[in-house]
């Protein structure tokens, strides 16, 4: 193992600040990472460990509110500089989804099981008020959610909340 990300998971529905963490090495003990969506990015390192060869936990709270993210899916990436020659190397990378493009204020969700008679549109009436608003629940459920004409009984969704 060189680098590990426990947290985001593949898929998570996260807010801001995004808190990234698992265990990683680096050259001279430093890690970078890079959260961003292929239009606007945020990055920095960090220090990790003792020092090459040396693993160590770390844990990150990552401000993306001055980010211009244009889509609702992020990669979360966490690699080590190339002493050689610069380059990334022991690169993770995860993709994400982006709560606070999602719905206004994001600050979490609502996890909701379908069962018989369950459809978006009666869903988003229900948690928004609004039954016009149940592309949220779509966006927010990618890997759940292919048609939203067809929902399964038995599918966990996660429904965002906002303020």
């Amino acid at each position: 193992m060189t680098n590990r990300l426990d947290q985001p998971r593949t898929l998570d529905l996260v807010g801001n600040p995004i808190e990234v963490g698992g265990i990683g090495t680096g050259f001279e003990a430093t890690l970078t990472y890079r959260i961003g969506d292929g239009h606007d990015e945020v990055s920095d390192s960090f220090m990790v460990g003792g020092g090459s060869g040396e693993h160590g936990q770390f844990h990150l709270s990552v401000d993306v509110s001055h980010a211009s993210f244009a889509l609702d899916r992020l990669i979360v990436q966490v690699f080590e500089v190339s002493a050689h020659d610069g380059s990334e190397i022991n690169l993770v990378s995860v993709p994400v989804i982006y709560g606070p493009r999602i719905v206004p204020g994001y600050y979490g969700y609502r996890l909701h099981r379908v069962v018989r008679g369950d459809t978006l549109s009666a869903l988003a009436k229900h948690h928004y008020g609004n039954a016009a608003r149940y592309p949220w629940i779509v966006r927010a459920n990618p890997d759940q959610i292919t048609d939203p004409d067809k929902i399964v009984v038995g599918q966990l969704l996660r429904i965002p909340i906002g303020s």
